[in-house]
């Protein structure tokens, strides 16, 4: 079920520009879920198992409903120090020749089961690194999943990959977009030559800049990059350089990630110098900078770290009151059910996540043995049903209309969440929200913070029993 929130309540360009407020920050400055699903992955469990996926695949085969496909390729040349990703960092390039094959074959399985009758709106291959794969491999494998899926056609459909420029032959633009590929996304993360030496990521500004003009010269429909602030030796100064860059390039869209430094977590991230790392306020001022400097050069703040030119189709879809959130962050094919491919790969399907083995050897064994690669996942209640849709259209619409969830759910919506009305009044005087009787609206000082205000609707973070670890909101 989705929600769609009423024309009169939805974001414009001038209402989604956020206000930075410093006091505000620091008050609210703990850690806290991204949201790309909800409940988050903490809450996968063993109980929902292949069994469990084959299941639901045959449920979801009777549907006519769109479906999105994701592609995990999990290698990496180099290790990029900050990543927190699910990846596997060699420089043993054979490894991709028995991946492939096995991708092969649960795209088989899964095609054997769902048939045809459902048309794929979108296709993102993530990693790792895909263009770790050759042109040729990257050629089989899209080919193989057009034979067995019926794509629809270019104009309709948003089919994209992630790119490193350091792994991309002289042809490789080409290929991909003649593949059907039409959207590209490049981590760049920051151009300064001491930043990408203390993370490990040594990425020059003409090769970047080089396989860029190519995504235009071949028409690709929307090209992102990804920045990220709050890496070691980085200043407001130096980063504005890399911003002055990237703007002049004029990508359609732009995501400015906060490095959250977790080494307790993510074992590369000890190889950083915590000494390097700015301060607080240091990575506070760059994060003010950045904005400013986005906003002033035209573009619109879609919501968490993400910004958009006027005319992108996430823009387009936020002021129509259908944008959507998954595990690719934001969206615009909100009926979409996910099937994911590949080592690590969560699909949601017929109300549930799945998620793929996380180790190659596991991953190999259970396709080996006929089996769909799942080890957890977990089957939405009506409850995590409805908070899902809540926190949907506050992550992307910044307002609720509470009468809609009222006739949608047969629910009073204040008494329903009482303990979160509680939890907004406070906000409210904070000035993040106003919050009347039957709808709730993010103010300008609320927008860089909607990651706290949609952790008042979650049920699983306020259980007490449950330990998770995320990231800071800022």
């Amino acid at each position: 079920m989705t929600i769609k929130t009423p024309e009169n309540s939805r974001p414009s360009a001038a209402g989604n520009r956020p206000v930075f407020n410093l006091e505000l920050i620091r008050k609210y400055d703990k850690a806290g879920p991204r949201y790309t699903s909800y409940p988050t992955a903490p809450m996968f469990h063993a109980g929902i198992d292949e069994d469990a996926y084959r299941q639901s695949l045959g449920r979801a085969a009777k549907s006519d409903a769109p479906l999105s496909l994701y592609i995990h390729i999990p290698f990496c040349d180099t290790l990029c120090y900050y990543c927190g990703c699910n990846k596997i960092a060699t420089k043993d390039r054979k490894l991709a020749t028995p991946y492939l094959e096995y991708l092969l074959k649960e795209i088989d399985m899964l095609a054997a089961v769902l048939g045809r009758k459902r048309k794929v709106a979108q296709l993102h291959y993530g990693g790792g690194t895909p263009t770790f794969f050759n042109d040729e491999q990257l050629r089989r494998l899209t080919e193989h999943l057009r034979s067995r899926f019926d794509f629809m056609p270019d104009n309709t459909g948003e089919y994209g990959i992630e790119i490193d420029p350091r792994e991309c032959g002289g042809n490789t633009v080409a290929v991909l977009r003649d593949l059907g590929f039409n959207r590209m996304s490049m981590g760049v993360q920051d151009f300064d030559p001491d930043v990408q030496k203390a993370v490990n990521r040594i990425q020059s500004q003409e090769v970047t800049l080089q396989i860029l003009n190519q995504a235009r010269k071949h028409q690709f429909m929307s090209i992102n990059i990804d920045l990220m602030y709050g890496l070691p030796l980085q200043t407001v100064e130096t980063f504005d350089r890399t911003l002055s860059t990237i703007i002049e390039f004029s990508p359609d869209r732009i995501a400015l990630f906060n490095y959250a430094h977790l080494p307790s977590m993510f074992m590369s991230q000890r190889r950083i110098n915590e000494a390097d790392l700015p301060s607080a306020q240091a990575k506070l001022n760059i994060l003010e900078h950045s904005i400013q400097r986005l906003l002033d050069a035209g573009y619109i703040f879609i919501g968490m770290d993400h910004f958009a030119k006027p005319d992108d189709e996430l823009t387009i879809a936020q002021r129509e009151g259908k944008l959507y959130r998954n595990f690719q962050g934001y969206s615009t094919h909100a009926d979409a059910e996910l099937l994911g491919i590949g080592i690590t790969s969560i699909g949601f399907v017929d109300g549930s996540f799945f998620q793929n083995r996380k180790e190659l050897d596991g991953y190999y064994a259970s396709i080996d043995a006929g089996e769909f690669p799942v080890f957890r996942g977990y089957r939405l209640t009506d409850e995590d049903h409805l908070r899902r849709q809540v926190i949907m259209r506050l992550m992307c619409d910044f307002s609720l209309d509470f009468s809609a969830f009222e006739k949608a759910f047969g629910i009073d919506f204040r008494a329903h969440f009482a303990d979160a009305v509680a939890d907004m009044e406070g906000m409210a005087a904070d000035g993040l929200i106003k919050l009347q009787e039957k709808s709730l609206q993010v103010l300008p000082a609320g927008r860089l913070l909607i990651r706290n205000i949609a952790m008042v609707f979650d049920e699983h973070l306020h259980n007490k029993g449950q330990e998770m670890k995320f990231s800071k909101v800022i």
